[in-house]
């Protein structure tokens, strides 16, 4: 199968990333990358990288859209990441021969502009809106009722079905059960999770809390929300239909 089509756009922010204390790039004139259709990669001028930091490791991987993929440990003060970064010297895509992407997770940080970032670039043309509500909201795992809310926070993120926060007083609090999977996105933060237990069955990391999330989705703090990919949610009296998404 191939892969789809590379996106690819300039970026307008200033992107700097960052290991083991010192600067391994510094630019202002990123390039978004979509690889995948769901989010953006950072992908880097070779000229804005101190590539006197970064070392063949002779790993290759070939990609049926971008090419040829060659590896580099990158090295920073007295830490390396071993294929932390890579190119496509050959590319077929003529843009991506001089650009160099960096993997997110093996670096100590990434900033756009002077405030880190997280996860993956923020997608520009995703938005993020909570608005507080007095919708009536239920739900139900395996039959039983775990929440009903009428001031639940809804969560509009583009793409994704509405979520809907509830305030922690309004779930049947002794039904969950902390879990040890933490997950995190560049819209509101680090979330952690839990499970649900019911009926004698425990119905593993299906609901999440963002304790702190970003400024930009503060309405939701401390507040909870169930998958509605697998519970069962009644808005209003009418029972919901489960969304296919890619957490389903």
């Amino acid at each position: 199968m191939t892969e789809p089509r590379v996106r690819i756009e300039r970026g307008a922010k200033r992107v700097r990333i960052y290991l083991g204390g010192e600067v391994i790039a510094d630019t202002i004139e990123p390039r978004l990358v979509w690889e995948i259709p769901y989010y953006p990669a950072y992908y880097l001028p070779v000229a804005d990288v101190r590539t006197d930091l970064l070392t063949p490791t002779g790993r290759t991987e070939h990609s049926p859209s971008r090419g040829e993929a060659e590896y580099f440990t990158v090295h920073g003060g007295d830490r390396e990441a071993v294929d932390g970064a890579w190119r496509y010297p050959d590319s077929p895509i003529e843009e991506l021969r001089d650009l160099v992407r960096f993997d997110w997770e093996a670096m100590d940080s990434v900033f756009e502009e002077d405030e880190p970032v997280i996860v993956h670039p923020r997608d520009p043309y995703s938005r993020v809106d909570t608005l507080h509500s007095s919708r009536h909201v239920e739900v139900f795992v395996n039959g039983e009722k775990v929440a009903d809310s009428t001031r639940p926070t809804l969560l509009f993120e583009t793409g994704l079905p509405a979520r809907y926060y509830l305030p922690l007083t309004d779930v049947r609090q002794h039904v969950l059960r902390p879990s040890e999977k933490v997950t995190q996105c560049p819209y509101k933060g680090t979330a952690r999770h839990f499970s649900v237990e019911v009926g004698g069955e425990l119905v593993e990391d299906i609901v999440w809390q963002y304790e702190a999330p970003l400024p930009e989705s503060q309405k939701i703090a401390g507040k909870v929300c169930f998958y509605n990919e697998k519970v069962d949610l009644v808005i209003d009296g009418v029972p919901q239909a489960r969304p296919q998404t890619p957490f389903s």
